[in-house]
């Protein structure tokens, strides 16, 4: 992916720090870097305020703004505590300024819950039927020359491995499941889907959460949407559209039935 700090430009200026000015910017372009680099990858947890504030040489202040603007910007979810579910747990890879621009009016206005689900229901369903097209296409064709390449799947898979952890808070089990899905979104290929569902990030996690207080036995919902996820792997890589179509449409509007019973889109 190339460097793209459209995102960043577009974040919201953090409070003057106590040491050099824009030392938080030095914090923010440091993991910027690790990350595009795949030093740091979805799942992964950025060391504590302490440890970043020795290594780059800056304010805990200004380390302290940096994760500020990375959590607007939808790349890191922080919890606060101490324990393996404290500090920050990277949730994305860095987007590009429309991804950005979304999610600051998705985080200004909101959008109608049953609007951002039936959206998912139809990009959603559509990504994973073409993802197990074009993979059926790359097989149909892989002696023929100018072969088209099969999707990249490994960063869906990376998180579906990350969501495995039982160290995870529920806030950082969803975060991680949103950006499967984005993840998935730019396996296809298309910029335009892939931007839409990350400016919709936001809007998507903060349905998720909302609907965490609806859900009696966490444990066995968190069960229940892994087994999803690799479902839909799992036909997608197996080249049957119709199914991985039918369980990403089922996942979805599952999870919005069981959490907002009475307005579920059909």
């Amino acid at each position: 992916m190339a460097h793209d700090t459209t995102a960043l430009d577009a974040a919201p200026a953090p409070a003057a720090a106590s040491d050099a000015p824009r030392a938080w910017r030095t914090v923010l372009e440091h993991i910027e870097t690790q990350l595009l680099e795949g030093a740091l990858r979805p799942g992964d947890r950025l060391p504590g305020e302490r440890a970043l504030s020795a290594e780059l040489g800056v304010g805990r202040s200004s380390v302290r703004e940096a994760l500020r603007v990375l959590e607007v910007l939808g790349l890191i979810r922080t919890a606060a505590g101490s324990g393996p579910s404290s500090g920050a747990i990277i949730i994305a890879t860095p987007g590009g300024g429309m991804s950005a621009l979304m999610r600051l009016q998705v985080a200004a206005s909101g959008f109608p819950v049953a609007d951002i689900v039936r959206t998912r229901l139809i990009l959603e369903t559509s990504v994973a039927g073409d993802l197990a097209e074009a993979g059926r296409r790359a097989s149909a064709e892989r002696d023929a020359p100018a072969a088209p390449a099969a999707p990249d799947l490994a960063p869906a898979q990376r998180l579906l491995d990350a969501m495995d952890s039982p160290d995870l808070a529920p806030t950082e089990f969803l975060a991680l499941d949103a950006a499967f899905h984005l993840a998935l979104a730019e396996a296809s290929g298309n910029q335009v889907i892939t931007a839409t569902m990350a400016g919709l990030r936001s809007g998507i996690e903060g349905y998720a959460l909302e609907g965490l207080a609806a859900i009696a036995d966490w444990p066995a919902t968190c069960a229940r949407l892994r087994t999803e996820h690799r479902g839909i792997l799992e036909a997608i890589r197996a080249l049957d559209a119709a199914t991985a179509r039918t369980r990403t449409h089922d996942h979805i509007s599952g999870y919005y039935a069981e959490t907002f019973i009475d307005t579920a889109p059909r």
